[in-house]
């Protein structure tokens, strides 16, 4: 039997690949503003909604920015984009296959098993204080500008389906959708939730932010958590470069 024909990805997905191709071939360039939304539909391109979607996916995936009143302008390698945190990353790799925004890798991964010691994310985990967690750790960079310090806070019940964890690197596939892939059991985000503290010294050291001690430097904490149905097996935080907050840009 030949094999079953590959399914068309939905429309939004057609026209956000075609602007993606687009620039990549130099036909928009960076800081070059895209046809509006309006423009496309009157295009015939597709319904508004369809067309909005589209750009919305190329905003999550580091190609171009929208502002309002402004339009969608392309990025280049010196934009800093909006801050993707780990829900917006996690949602453009199920999407798009594509882990990392152009011009953007990461640096310092690791990943090790250690007692909790924080209060807050025993808590978040359901777990006693000193228990063994895993700790994954990295940092995105952008250009040659640090932006987020990602860290995952793992339940070690997970290690059961997951050892891989222990490791450093990439998996086979997201580590969600294999616990999911092995055990049956989904995972689901509970909401994003913000907080401001003052960066320690070894996070200002891994943004290369070199100040007087007695300069309080602030930074903005993402975190969510993602549990299955046995409660909470994840908490994700991004620590935001100082600045980013304040219009994206530091």
């Amino acid at each position: 039997m030949p094999p079953p024909a590959r399914k068309r990805p939905p429309k939004w997905r057609q026209i956000a690949d075609e602007i993606a191709q687009q620039i990549a071939e130099g036909i928009y360039a960076p800081d070059d503003r895209l046809p509006s939304v309006q423009a496309l539909v009157d295009q015939g391109k597709g319904a508004t909604a369809t067309v909005h979607r589209a750009y919305q996916a190329l905003e999550a995936e580091g190609l171009v920015r929208t502002a309002q009143g402004s339009g969608t302008t392309v990025l280049g390698p010196g934009n800093s984009p909006n801050v993707l945190t780990g829900a917006a990353r996690l949602e453009r790799l199920r999407r798009t296959g594509r882990p990392l925004a152009p011009q953007e890798t990461y640096v310092n991964s690791q990943s090790v098993l250690r007692s909790c010691a924080d209060p807050q994310i025993a808590d978040l985990l359901g777990i006693d204080l000193y228990d063994e967690i895993v700790v994954r750790s990295r940092t995105f960079v952008r250009g040659d500008k640090p932006t987020v310090l990602a860290l995952n806070f793992i339940h070690s019940r997970a290690l059961g389906a997951l050892p891989e964890l222990l490791q450093e690197g990439p998996m086979e596939k997201f580590r969600h959708d294999l616990y999911a892939d092995r055990t049956g059991r989904a995972i689901t985000a509970g909401p994003e939730q913000s907080t401001a503290r003052l960066a320690s010294d070894n996070e200002l050291a891994e943004f290369g932010i070199d100040v007087p001690a007695d300069v309080p430097v602030p930074v903005l904490i993402l975190r969510t958590v993602y549990s299955d149905d046995d409660g909470p097996l994840e908490v994700w935080e991004d620590i935001l470069r100082p600045g980013m907050w304040h219009g994206g840009r530091s």
